[in-house]
């Protein structure tokens, strides 16, 4: 399954997926922070965490759409 996902075709979709999502979940979370020029660890792990997760769930979902 991992194979699968990690084929060029998907990843590229994937990506793309997770870059749209991340930035605007970043953007409406930890926009305040940012902008205000007081980011912590914390925050940037936040932050990190809002372009993985989405990656995570469309990979999820095109492995399951395989099935």
């Amino acid at each position: 399954m991992v194979l699968f996902c990690v084929q060029r075709r998907h990843l590229a979709r994937t990506v793309r997926i997770a870059l749209v999502v991340g930035v605007l979940l970043t953007a409406i979370n930890q926009g305040d922070v940012l902008l205000g020029g007081h980011p912590t660890t914390a925050t940037w792990i936040r932050c990190g965490l809002n372009f993985l997760v989405p990656f995570l769930v469309s990979n999820a979902g095109l492995a399951s759409g395989r099935r």
